[in-house]
Order: C-alpha cells, then structure tokens, then sequence
C-alpha cells in the first residue's frame, strides 16, 4: 500500500497534511533483505495509477525485483493513513513487532493503544483497501513460478485475510510441498489482525493456525498467540500448539525472541534497548533480520540478535522502512557478549553513524567489538 505519514504529531483530524510513502508487510521484508545485500522478489498487483506507479518505482528503487508485480486495470492500489503518537514501551526496550492490543485483542485497524499501559492511544491507523488490487490475488493471477523460484518464500496472514481469492492462494502456496515437490522454506509471519478478518471469509484463528501448521518457519508474538488461538504460558506453550514447522520464533515482545528449531532446547535472545521513535514496520525489519540469518546458515542465537538488530534500525526511524546497518556493523553488534549486548542502547540516526559511536545505556565505555567476517 501507499502509506501518508502526518507533517505534525496530533490526531488524524488535526493533521494538516501528509507526507508519501510506502508500507506493507512482505514488501518491508522484502526491501529490508535486498538493502542488506540480498536478492529479493516482490510478487503482488498494483492498480494501473499513480499510486501503483509510485510503489513499483520506490520497492524497486530499493533493490528489490518487481518485475512479476502485475497492473490490475480496474481496481485501484490500496492506500492508508496513520498518524505519528507513538511512543516507546515503559522500559524503552525494543518491540520486535509494534503490535497493540485492545481488549485482549490485536488491533489491526482503527486506533490503537499500547500493550503495556491504559494511557492515551499510540496512534489513528485508517485503511483504504477494500477491492484493491493486492485484494485480488489468486492462484490464476500471480506468477507462481516465480514465487517457487527462490531459496525462501515470506508470506503473512495479513494477505490471507484480505479475500477468499488470497486466502486460496496463501493455502496454494503453503501446500506447495505436496507431491515431492521440495519448493522454497515456506516462511510465515502471523499477523493476526482482528480487523482485517470482520468481513469474515472465514474464521481469522484458525485459517492462520492452519497456515502456521503448514509453513517451514514461522514468526508469532506471545501476544497473539494469546490473542487468536487462548494461548498462555509462555513460549514453550505456543510451541506446544505447533509443533510442526521445524522453526518457530516467538516474539516476546520488550523482552526479547524465542527460536525452537526441531527438538532442540529452546534459544532465547533478549531484544535491544532503543529509543523508539516508531514501531511500524520493527515486525518485519525482525523477520528480515532472522532470514538473513537463516540464508547464512548462523547459529540459531545469532540469528535471533541479527533480527534484534533489523528491528532496531526500523524502531529509531519514522516510516515503514528505516536504512538497515552495513552487514559487517551489524555482524559486530550480533558478535558482542552478553554484557556488551545488554548495555548497549541505540539512539535514532544508528544506522548511519560511525560504527564507534553507539554508546552503553548508562555510558559505561563500550568494550571493544570483535570483527566478524562476512558470509
């Protein structure tokens, strides 16, 4: 979609004007991987305007492939607005997802509040996509060939719950495997969102638990988990309920991340401490930073700190899409001990700072980094 940032702080109806920009969840993926280097493909459908023009020329600007996006001629590209009161969580740690929670729920459109208080919302979130292109995207009219191309495929429950033409085509793409067909790692971010599912072409829980059941690598928060499908407990009871994909990560939120990866023991990774100036987008700069992992073959743990590390360079930027540290800086940040890792607090503008300059939370002088080379 097409995202309108506000010119100012305040709510939607005192906001005098917007800046453009683009936003969605498997774009952000995508354009996250290919700005740190890797080789990425966006497969969706634009509207045949200017809005579709603008997103085509601004993901493909960032270095990803849109040549299998198709131009629908009669609907049109979806757009939405938002405002900009968010604020960080009450410990100032670094939430991997930005997701709020209203009621028990998570919320998916309209306003939003913050997971961890009953203050005042984070932000007014309008969407304007119902008949969109994207809406229509089915197993006819996409370019599956392309999409079973690549070493991973990212897909979210958020464009299962756009049509019954998509959710066909996310449980076309999650089935793939059938028939001896190896196909990419199917990779499955959640994105349960309570709106996006009141139309009702089919029961939001349990369409996204069939879809987490047949994907290879699965991101859910413990939060959602909590609120889709009544799962408490902790990370170990989400793993309980789905044991099949062969790695499953749990975003805990300010806490930090939990990878299962087959039988083996649980691995957790502590999230950074950042001073938040958005959330949006943290949720896919994460899963970016965990694939990229995954595509180096890293050790569970690193990975985990690489999509740590992805999410803070999204959460000290406005917008969707925040520039990701050079791979070697952030090879270095992934490689510091516990201490280390825990001590460091990260400010807006990291990402395009000196690789000296970030500094402890309580401005202890920073040990020294280790180098660690490239993949």
């Amino acid at each position: 979609m097409v995202t309108f940032l506000p010119s100012r702080p305040g709510p939607l109806a005192d906001v005098p004007s917007f800046d453009r920009s683009i936003g969605g969840a498997e774009s952000n993926v995508a354009c996250a991987l290919a700005r740190a280097g890797y080789r990425a493909r966006w497969v969706s459908r634009v509207g045949t305007d200017g809005f579709g023009d603008h997103l085509v020329r601004t993901i493909a600007g960032h270095g990803v492939d849109t040549a299998a996006v198709e131009r629908d001629p009669v609907r049109p590209t979806g757009i939405y607005f938002r405002t900009d009161a968010e604020r960080p969580t009450e410990d100032g740690r670094a939430t991997e997802d930005g997701r709020s929670v209203e009621d028990g729920r998570s919320v998916g459109d309209g306003r939003s509040v913050d997971a961890e208080s009953a203050g005042p919302p984070l932000s007014e979130v309008l969407y304007y996509r119902a008949g969109s292109a994207a809406s229509a995207m089915s197993p006819t009219n996409v370019a599956l060939d392309v999409l079973g191309s690549g070493q991973v495929l990212h897909l979210t429950g958020i464009t299962a719950a756009l049509s019954a033409d998509c959710l066909a085509l996310m449980r076309a793409l999650t089935g793939a495997r059938g028939g001896g067909n190896p196909g990419p790692l199917v990779s499955f971010d959640v994105n349960y969102r309570v709106g996006l599912w009141r139309e009702g072409h089919g029961p939001g829980p349990g369409v996204l638990l069939e879809l987490a059941r047949h994907s290879d690598l699965v991101f859910v928060g413990e939060d959602e988990a909590a609120a889709a499908w009544g799962i408490g407990g902790g990370p170990e009871a989400v793993r309980a309920a789905l044991p099949e994909p062969a790695v499953l990560v749990v975003k805990q939120g300010s806490a930090g991340a939990t990878a299962f990866v087959g039988d083996a023991p649980a691995v957790f990774a502590p999230a950074l401490r950042v001073d938040v100036v958005s959330p949006v987008g943290a949720g896919d700069a994460f899963a970016a930073g965990f694939l990229a992992g995954t595509l180096r073959q890293l050790p569970v743990v690193e990975r985990l700190r690489h999509g740590h590390v992805m999410a803070a360079a999204a959460l000290t930027a406005a917008g969707d899409l925040a520039p990701p540290p050079g791979q070697e800086r952030a090879d270095r940040l992934v490689a510091l001990d516990a201490q280390a890792w825990g001590r460091l607090r990260l400010a807006p503008g990291w990402t395009v700072r000196g690789p000296d300059e970030e500094q402890p939370a309580e401005e202890e002088p920073a040990e020294e980094e280790p180098e660690v080379r490239s993949a």
